[in-house]
């Protein structure tokens, strides 16, 4: 039978399994391959192959080949664990992003060392490299091959009755799983076990607290190396302990997933705005603002109660249900509802910086990252059909510009229609090839995320990749050809005739706090110059120098430049130590020398000394780097 293995057509002998076929191709494919998928099924090395098509053989590079292994390493655990403590009993153990865990039963809470244990057993396992083989049983049997295992049985009984009941078995242990595995625990080079949590079976707090362990697997020491050295940078940078440590914003008790801006942070967060607001004003945006709370009509309309109702904070007021607006969208739609609009209108750029809230369970909430209050920085357009392609492409050059500034490179991701639509698949079909193609003429690249559109349209995802690799989804552009009708929206065509619009969602930070939270972590707290909310430090020597300190500091400040002064009693080498700390880009130093010659030492933080400068030389200094926001 004919396959096409890798990009190359190959005549294959039926029942001959992946790992065969990637040995006949290279050493190197047959020694790094993890997976395979035979026409686009993802299936283990050691399956037989029995049908033509094609076969792709993948390794650790490949997301498959990644979760292959990780859920192989998942296996492991559970049997390390069961040499280690036989009574525990089995849950779940899926592959993650970045690793694998396991949930167990058992009747005291596992330690650090029980973990260090299970690391060393799991080693061993590894090394002994037993072969991992599938096998597929009848209910009854599967049953009783489970009999110990009343999660595992749950599981099967659960299973449609026609299901195929698949299990893995590797040397002394063995599990319920759909797989697929690596053909032998060997190919796991490294594992590192990271933690221990509590969590509920099926995620219900109706359920039994089990005990997780969290873990990764990679095919590299270096490479596993290398990602706990993320780790470990990703918690330095950690910004709610930046946040604190820089008096940016805070979280309290009396107000859990709604943040606390700090003068600091209020300065780097309307720096953000004024940034936004320049961005939009050149693109042609106009800005509005929209009421807090509405009526529970209007979001009956735009669907939002019916799709969204468990997020929303909702009051009664004179005895009408009112919510807290969740989004903007349905103010920009009243707002376009107040005037008529001809074709020559359009598109009509809404921007909006709306202060939006979402009722966010308490376990899901993460500093900046999650929170139940953000202002979400909005943008609602409203356009014709064939202005589709030429705004979709406008506002990916705005997105591009705006993530440059911040030297944040991106992916796009279109994501599909959901199961939980409104609107017709023809209407989705349409919406979808228009952002697609839009994407495509501009030369971008896209991966597709099925089934993970808004309920009202598909859309566009733009991953940004932060300085440690970290990718977030910010930016987004939504195709919308249901909320218009639903509120019966209009513009008069060249005919004369009323059409109805498209409308376009649109995000660039995605929210402001989540944004902060994301650069902050980025930069590790030390902000270029223009974002920074202390952007220079005056620091003297001597108490003598204090007047040419002020002096500076106002000419400074006249000039917009953000200026603290200290003129504490304390050595010079302190002062430099804490601004440093603080990530001030620039401390300037007064002595009696300095104040003398007019001029002041200058020393950068990334740089070090940059010598002494005059005021002059200074501000233009300052003003380029600010102007031209350099990095």
């Amino acid at each position: 039978m004919k396959l096409v293995v890798n990009g190359v057509e190959m005549e294959v002998e039926a029942g001959k399994n992946a790992l065969d076929l990637a040995g006949e191709i290279s050493k190197e494919l047959k020694k790094e391959a993890l997976a395979a998928r035979l026409n686009g099924e993802v299936i283990s090395l050691v399956t037989p192959i029995n049908e033509e098509g094609t076969l792709e053989i993948v390794g650790f590079e490949d997301e498959d080949g990644r979760r292959t292994l990780r859920h192989t390493a998942s296996h492991v655990l559970a049997q390390a664990v069961k040499h280690l403590k036989p009574e525990a009993k089995l849950a779940i153990g899926p592959a993650i992003e970045n690793g694998f865990y396991y949930d167990f039963d058992v009747d005291e809470p596992f330690t650090p060392e029980f973990l260090a244990a299970v690391e060393k057993e799991m080693q061993k396992i590894i090394k002994k490299n037993d072969r991992v083989e599938r096998f597929e049983l009848p209910r009854a049997e599967a049953l009783e091959l489970m009999k110990d295992e009343p999660y595992k049985q749950e599981l099967i009984n659960d299973l449609p009755e026609d299901a195929t009941l698949s299990f893995y078995r590797q040397g002394d242990f063995t599990d319920l799983c759909a797989g697929p595995h690596l053909p032998s625990t060997g190919r796991i080079k490294a594992v590192k076990l990271m933690s221990i949590a509590g969590a509920y079976w099926r995620g219900s707090e109706k359920n039994k607290m089990l005990q997780r362990i969290y873990g990764t697997a990679f095919t590299d020491k270096a490479e596993l190396q290398a990602y706990l050295d993320r780790i470990e940078e990703a918690k330095k940078r950690d910004h709610r302990k930046l946040g604190r440590e820089l008096n940016l914003f805070a979280f309290r008790d009396e107000a859990p997933g709604f943040p606390f801006y700090l003068p600091k942070g209020m300065i780097l967060k309307n720096t953000l705005i004024d940034f936004w607001r320049d961005v939009h004003r050149k693109w042609d945006y106009v800005e509005i603002s929209t009421p807090q709370i509405m009526r529970r009509t209007l979001w009956e309309t735009s669907g939002h109660w019916d799709h969204y109702k468990q997020n929303m904070y909702t009051t009664v007021i004179d005895g009408e249900d009112f919510a807290i607006k969740p989004m903007n969208c349905p103010g920009s739609i009243l707002t376009y509802e107040m005037d008529t609009h001809s074709y020559r209108d359009l598109p009509l750029r809404y921007g909006e910086l709306g202060l939006v809230h979402r009722h966010e369970l308490s376990g899901a909430l993460h500093g900046m990252f999650r929170v139940r209050c953000f202002t979400q920085d909005d943008a609602h357009i409203f356009l014709t059909q064939d202005q589709i392609t030429d705004e979709v492409v406008r506002i990916a050059r705005l997105f591009d510009e705006v993530y440059s500034i911040f030297g944040l490179p991106y992916k796009i991701e279109l994501s599909t229609m959901p199961e939980d639509h409104i609107g017709s698949v023809e209407d989705w079909d349409v919406a979808t090839e228009a952002l697609a193609s839009a994407i495509k003429s501009i030369g971008k690249t896209y991966e597709v995320n099925e089934g993970d559109g808004a309920f009202y349209g598909p859309k566009l995802d733009f991953h940004i990749q932060d300085s440690l690799g970290r990718t977030w989804q910010c930016g987004t552009i939504q195709l919308d050809y249901q909320l218009p009708g639903r509120f019966d929206l209009t513009y008069v065509g060249a005919d004369g005739s009323k059409h109805c619009p498209v409308m376009i969602h649109r995000v660039v930070f995605g929210s402001i706090e989540r944004f902060i939270g994301i650069i902050t972590e980025h930069f590790a707290g030390a902000f270029p110059l223009w974002l920074a909310p202390v952007q220079v430090k005056i620091m003297t020597i001597v108490d003598r120098a204090d007047d040419a300190a002020k002096a500076l500091r106002d000419r400074l400040e006249k000039a917009g430049i953000r200026t603290e002064m200290d003129l504490r009693n304390e050595k010079i080498g302190f002062k430099i130590r804490e601004a440093q700390m603080m990530k001030v880009p620039y401390m300037l130093v007064l002595g009696d020398k300095e104040a003398e010659a007019g001029v002041v030492a200058v020393r950068s933080r990334r740089d070090g000394d940059l010598g002494t400068m005059t005021p002059d030389a200074l501000l233009e200094k300052l003003r380029e780097e600010i102007e031209s926001k350099a990095l």
